[in-house]
Parts: C-alpha cells; structure tokens; sequence
C-alpha cells in the first residue's frame, strides 16, 4: 500500500509516536511526555516524529491512534457522558434494576436515568414479553435534556436484535441522540452486558472529543491521512465506527504493544512483557494477535462482558518508586510516571526510582546520565525484588512449566535484567521502547459477531454462514477493503443451561486497510 503511517499510542507516562513506510518498516520513533491534556501529547508527538523522519506530511495516508483516554475517563470518574438505560426485560428482571453493584461516583458520573420496561426473549427465541412503545416514548419525554446518549439492552438480544432496533428507532425519533444496543457490544449475561453497553453510551462524547483533536492535529499540519483508532483485539476501526464503539478501545494499550512485538520480532507465539513508567503488562502473543480473555472482565469496579485482551498488570515500571526504611527494601507499587525526568535521582531528583536502581547495579545505562548513588544493600535488594516481580508475573501467565520466549518492549524495559528464570530466549527487538506506537500502526481491520441460533430442524451450516456474512459486514463498517477481508474464525458453543437446541456461534473477520 503506497504512502507513510503514522502510529501514535498514548500511555501514561509517553506518548509514542512512529512512522512506518509501505513496505511497514520503521523510518523513525520518538517519545514525548504524556501531558494533562493528552491532544497537547499528541500533537508534540506528531511534530517530533515528522522532524525525525523528514517526510512530507502530504504522503502520510493513513494515521493510528491507540489511548487510554477512554479507561482513564472510567477510571477517574471524568468526561464521561450522562446515559439514560432502557432496559427491555420487564417483569423478568424486576429484582435486579440496572446498575446494581456500581460504584457509587460512577454511578453518579452517568446520571440516575434508568428505565427498566417489558420486553425481551427466553434462550430459545420465545417472547418474554412485546415491548410498549408508548412506555419507551414516555421515558424518552422525562429523559428529553437531561442525557447525552442512550443504552438500550434487551433480555437475550443475542438472540433476537429486533426489539433493541425498533426501540433504537424510537429513541433516535424522539431525542435524536446516540444510542448504544446490547446486542452489538456484549456476549450472553444481562448484567455484564449491561454495563458494558452502558459503559459504551457514556463513553462517546469522551472519544469524540479526543478525536476532534487528533483529526485538527492532523489537519494543522497538512497530513490527510485516514484516523483509525486501536481496539481491543489488536486491530484497527476507522473513525466513524469507533465513535459509535468507544469501549472497543479500552484493552487497545496492551495489544497495541503485543502486536508491535510480534512484528519488530518476528516471532508468532510468546509472552510479550511491555514495560512502561508505571506498569508492567504481560499478554500473550498467539499466531501473532493477543490472546483474548475468556473470562468477565472488570472495567472501573464493574464487570464486562466484551471481548478484551489477556493481560496481567502489575506495578512495576521504570518510575517506580523505591523505598528502604529500617532495613527492609519495597518496591512499588506507586510510581512517580511520567516525572520520572524531574523526580529520578539520576535526573537530578529527589526520589529512588526502579530506573535508579538498574542503573546503580549496571543493569542499564542511559545516554549522557551517570549512575546515581544508591547504597549497595538497598541496591542489590531493590534489583533482586523487581527480578523476583518479573519472574513470578512470567510464571502467572505461561501455559506450562517450560521456558517460554519473552518479547521485552516498553520504554521501560531498560529496567530489566538480561536473563530470567524460566525464560527460554529474551528478545529485545530495534525500537523495543516503540513497540505500542508500531503495533498501532500495523493496520488491519477486523470484524467479530457473536450470535445465538436455533439449530433443531436447520441446516447448521446456514447459521455459521450467516454468522460470517456479519463478521465481514463489521469488517466493511470498520473500514476494510471489502475485497481484501476473509473470515479466520468461526466458533461454534453449546449454551448454558439450554435444552441443546440453541449454539453460541462466534465469528472473525479480518481485511487490509481500505485505500
């Protein structure tokens, strides 16, 4: 594919930024800060890297971007948008009401407008009850001013969409803002995919904020790229089908980094172990994407249901901080993030920092910085704690015993030492501190369905193909050139607590950036 990428991965401690050519090598990465208004972050990153690469802006066709900005919004209870909740599920589900067991200020954060009216199918596709369009207006009416989008979840809409479509329309009809369906985000289990469709609805003023400002950087200094942003399976979806699934890009952090180890690497299958200022994530590399997890996962205090990466995060980074008092050394789990360049003691500050610590021992040096002093017990035990960290958090993810290869990426795997226990090869690939900004700018587009079908007196095959007919709508909807996409996956699993005449069929579909 002719023209330059740009792939940008905001984290929060720097903002990576690189330039890929056709061909998808590297022509230049560079690390800027993370600022408090990360499209300042952005932009600085975007000016650096063009400096460096010395391409004209006018070549670059498509621009990536991976963020926290959405997990951040979840996590400190900001920007987030007020959500009204139209449950379809009366009388059935009367006993739990809708965001039960959220916190407290999140659930302040999105507003008390909840609606829980009849609706909704059994497992097999019967009605549990016809859905009244007069309730659904009248809610609307008492919502009118006070939302700024709308979730609509119906008792096993998996199975049958149509009631949240029409109650979409409605909605769309009467208040003319967003709507966020059940059906399109999560898999089976009301609660979870409640939230999580909730967590979707709040989300998209957040994202479509931060995407104004990274299409006006764009725009400012003559790039007409395409904007895609990173989602959670490691692949990517043009701007238009983000701003509608902004909760697709809460996992894109870690995958991002996974994906740009397997390319910088070439390896396919292995531990990926990203270490960045503040954390230390560890995924798993299979066939050269993320390991998805297969378990709820939870998002801010609450559980979730939609597909997201396999990753063990533990507070290790290259800002640790360090403590020693009374003869005993800790370490973490509390960084300094993104001032580790004023507050390091290499650096000239105050505080003993994981960075320090490698540094003392001789396990990492930095350009045009001297080795701080540290006392040499603090030192030596300081560095065999942040070893023992490693180690045991490599362990937690293997699939056996044996030695495993390990992908090390992250700006801070400086801090790590040269062998471990129970790895097999270490690898630091070139541009290893890049690797999240690389993986974001890889550039293939995917599309996943997860579907219930009747299978008593139907051909099974019919439901798997219709299955994948969806899976590459996605694909095309999230902006992949039509004729490129395939289907990779097609899953079929029985249902829970089903006579057996109903499957769970789950199905892939993955395309080349359209042109």
């Amino acid at each position: 594919m002719a023209g330059y990428r740009i792939g940008i991965d905001v984290g929060g401690t720097n903002t990576d930024a690189v330039v890929l050519d056709e061909h998808l090598g590297v022509v230049a990465s560079v690390k800027r800060p993370t600022t408090a208004d990360t499209g300042d972050g952005v932009a600085n990153a975007i000016d650096a890297v063009l400096a460096a690469s010395g391409i004209d802006p006018a070549l670059v066709a498509h621009a990536m971007l991976g963020t926290t900005h959405c997990t951040n919004a979840i996590v400190e209870r900001r920007g987030l948008g007020r959500v009204g909740i139209l449950r379809l599920g009366a009388p059935a589900t009367t006993a739990v009401p809708p965001l039960e067991g959220w916190p407290d200020d999140l659930r302040a954060a999105v507003g008390d407008h909840a609606y829980l009216l009849s609706g909704g199918f059994e497992v097999d596709g019967r009605l549990l009850s016809a859905v009244d369009e007069d309730a659904v207006r009248d809610a609307c009416a008492r919502m009118r001013g006070e939302v700024d989008a709308v979730a609509v979840i119906g008792v096993f809409a998996p199975v049958d969409e149509s009631q949240e479509e029409r109650v979409a329309a409605i909605v769309a009809e009467e208040l003319g803002v967003p709507v966020s369906r059940s059906a399109r985000i999560g898999s089976l289990g009301l609660l979870e995919r409640e939230n999580a469709t909730v967590l979707n609805a709040a989300l998209m003023q957040t994202l479509t904020q931060m995407a104004t400002g990274f299409v006006a950087a764009l725009r400012e200094r003559g790039i007409p790229a395409t904007p895609y942003f990173g989602q959670n399976d490691g692949t990517l979806m043009q701007l238009e089908y983000a701003l509608e699934f902004p909760v697709l890009t809460i996992g894109c952090g870690p995958t991002n980094s996974i994906r740009g180890a397997a390319h910088l690497s070439g390896a396919t299958d292995a531990l990926v172990v990203d270490i960045g200022g503040t954390t230390t994530d560890i995924g798993v590399l299979v066939d050269g994407f993320p390991r998805q997890s297969a378990h709820a996962v939870e998002i801010g205090g609450i559980r979730t249901n939609f597909r997201m990466p396999d990753v063990l995060s533990v507070g290790l980074g290259g800002g640790t901080i360090v403590r020693s008092a009374d003869g005993a050394v800790t370490v973490g789990p509390d960084s300094v993030g993104y001032r580790l360049p004023q507050e390091g003691l290499a650096f000239g500050g105050g505080t003993l920092t994981a960075t320090d610590v490698a540094l003392a021992v001789g396990g990492a040096e930095i350009e045009g910085l001297a080795a701080p002093h540290v006392p040499g017990d603090t030192a030596v035990a300081a560095w065999s704690t942040m070893r023992a960290i490693l180690e045991d958090s490599i362990d937690r993810m293997k699939p056996n015993a044996a030695p495993v290869p390990v992908i090390l990426v992250g700006g801070g795997g400086i801090i790590a030492p040269d062998t471990l226990d129970g790895v097999a090869a270490l690898i630091r690939p070139d541009h290893f501190g890049a690797a999240n900004a690389v993986g974001a700018a890889l550039g293939e587009v995917a599309g996943q369905v997860e579907k219930i079908y009747r299978v008593e007196g139907v051909d099974r095959r019919a439901s798997r193909a219709d299955a994948a007919a969806e899976a590459v709508d996605r694909a095309r909807l999230a902006g992949a050139d039509p004729a490129s996409i395939e289907v990779v996956a097609v899953e079929e699993l029985p249902v829970a607590y089903s006579d057996g005449t109903a499957v769970l069929i789950r199905a892939r579909a993955v395309g080349r950036l359209a042109a």
